[in-house]
């Protein structure tokens, strides 16, 4: 891990990729960090990550410090790498692991190739997604998790997304494991419940873990412990 020399290369400009940890936010590694930064360096430092993970989600956050804080937009549109968990034969409301799972009572079907076939006939490409009403998008200006969360009824608009890849890594048990290949705005947690609606059984997103955005990679991210020692000022 290269840690800046001093304030001057820091504001110069400091790109990091950091593997969020469970049941973090994405501003809570902003916080962390930016709090140890200002420690280490005796000054408040500008500091940003480039693309929400949900906190049950894991993986690559790209965090840009200083001027590099002007790059976000372009690790924002750079493609996504996940792994995801899919549990099949009920649904949730967030379409997560985060609100009560409903089951469907619906058999899950068997997988076979042609499943393999429609789902990814289906799936990849350019398709129209409707994002979770538990997600930070605004809907009349409200953010529709907000007035979710207040018991009402929130409309959700579609959105162009494009799906690059699906690899059906794990299909024979319960919960499936999915790699999936994607651009920017695209919601896993919708992606595993429109499986669940062409499968006719249900489904929800039991796991996450992004291992990709852009050239970071999962393997080179750090750990949370490892930032923080690394920017500890050592007394």
């Amino acid at each position: 891990m290269n840690i800046p020399p001093d304030l001057e290369t820091l504001q110069e400009g400091w790109i990091l990729s950091v593997d969020k940890p469970l049941g973090w936010t994405s501003f809570d590694v902003v916080a962390k960090v930016r709090n140890a930064l200002k420690r280490r360096y005796g000054a408040k430092v500008k500091i940003g990550h480039a693309g929400t993970l949900d906190p049950l989600a894991t993986g690559v956050l790209v965090l840009c410090a200083g001027r590099a804080t002007k790059t976000i937009p372009h690790w924002v549109d750079t493609p996504k790498g996940y792994r995801a968990s899919i549990q099949l034969g009920a649904t949730t409301a967030s379409y997560d692991a985060e609100t009560e799972a409903i089951p469907s009572g619906q058999p899950i079907p068997a997988w076979s190739a042609l499943w393999a076939e429609r789902l990814t006939a289906k799936f990849t490409g350019e398709i129209d997604q409707i994002p979770p009403v538990f997600s930070a998008v605004r809907v009349d200006g409200k953010r529709a998790y907000a007035e979710a969360r207040k018991g009402k009824e929130v409309e959700m608009p579609s959105r162009k997304v494009t799906i690059h890849e699906l690899k059906f890594l794990e299909t024979k048990s319960n919960p499936w494991l999915v790699e999936v290949a994607c651009s920017k705005g695209t919601y896993i947690r919708s992606l595993a419940h429109d499986f669940g609606t062409e499968l006719g059984c249900g489904a929800y997103l039991s796991g996450l873990v992004r291992h990709r955005v852009g050239d970071f990679t999962l393997e080179e991210s750090h750990s949370m412990e490892e930032v923080l020692s690394a920017l500890a000022v050592v007394s």
